[in-house]
Parts: C-alpha cells; sequence; structure tokens
C-alpha cells in the first residue's frame, strides 16, 4: 500500500485535473519527472500552461487558516519556469473537495483566512457543466 502522503498527493493531482477539465482546460501529465504536475491548455488563451498541485492544509496553531507551502525538496520556491499556476486542494475528512488556482508569484506559502476565500482565492467547481464546455468549444470553432 502506498504510503499516506504519496495517496493524498495523489488524490490532490486526480481533483486538480478534474476541476481544469470540468472548467474547459485540456490537461496533460507529463510521464517525465517535471517541476510541474499537469500541463494544462488554457481556454481563455489557448496557450500550454504548466500547473503545480498542492494540499491545502490547515493551521491549528493559527485559528484553522488555510495555507498551500509551495517549497520544493530541496527548499526553493516554483519560479515561473516552472509553474504558472498553483492549484491547491482542499481535501478534509468527508467533505468534498474544493480547487482553488493561484496564479505562480513566487511565495513559498500562500495564506488565506476562511471566511476571506471566495475573494481571495478563485475557486473551480469540480461539477461539470456541459452547456458551458459547449460554449467554449462553439468559440474556439470560431
Amino acid at each position: 500500500m502506498a504510503h499516506i502522503t504519496e495517496t493524498v498527493a495523489m488524490y490532490s493531482e486526480l481533483i486538480a485535473q478534474t476541476a481544469l477539465l470540468a472548467n474547459g482546460w485540456t490537461t496533460h501529465v507529463p510521464r517525465t519527472k517535471e517541476a510541474y504536475d499537469i500541463l494544462a491548455t488554457n481556454p481563455a488563451t489557448g496557450r500550454a500552461e504548466k500547473v503545480q498541485v498542492k494540499t491545502i492544509r490547515r493551521r491549528t496553531d493559527r485559528n484553522g487558516d488555510l495555507v498551500i507551502y509551495t517549497r520544493k525538496g530541496n527548499g526553493t520556491t516554483y519560479d515561473l519556469a516552472e509553474a504558472d499556476w498553483i492549484a491547491g486542494v482542499l481535501a478534509e475528512d468527508g467533505a468534498p473537495p474544493r480547487v482553488f488556482l493561484l496564479e505562480n508569484t513566487c511565495q513559498s506559502e500562500y495564506w488565506c483566512v476562511e471566511s476571506r476565500l471566495a475573494e481571495r482565492w478563485p475557486e473551480l467547481p469540480i461539477s461539470l457543466d456541459r452547456r458551458m464546455l459547449a460554449l467554449l468549444e462553439a468559440e474556439t470553432a470560431a
């Protein structure tokens, strides 16, 4: 059986990929070890962009504030050549997962008070909206 941190990381990557797909992005997962987890085509720009996925943690010593730790194994942050976006996945026991897509500003941590999530971190719904996808498809075909 995989180690729990490995299982949670893979779960977060799959949920982030699901959210991107549900919002019109085309996703690709690298076969070789890369700094990013997902290469995705942005439906708004048509550009391929690199997405680094991280599981959001709740800081019990800070009143439950949410934090996305974005340091690599060597302690450095992701630069813009390595990741355009940080996808934070909030995966708590028994609750539906939530995905937030933040522009990479090369920080080592992204913090947010839960009461300000809606205004600070853009959320990508994981529910499928076929009408929205059809509209996106029609726009790109035109």
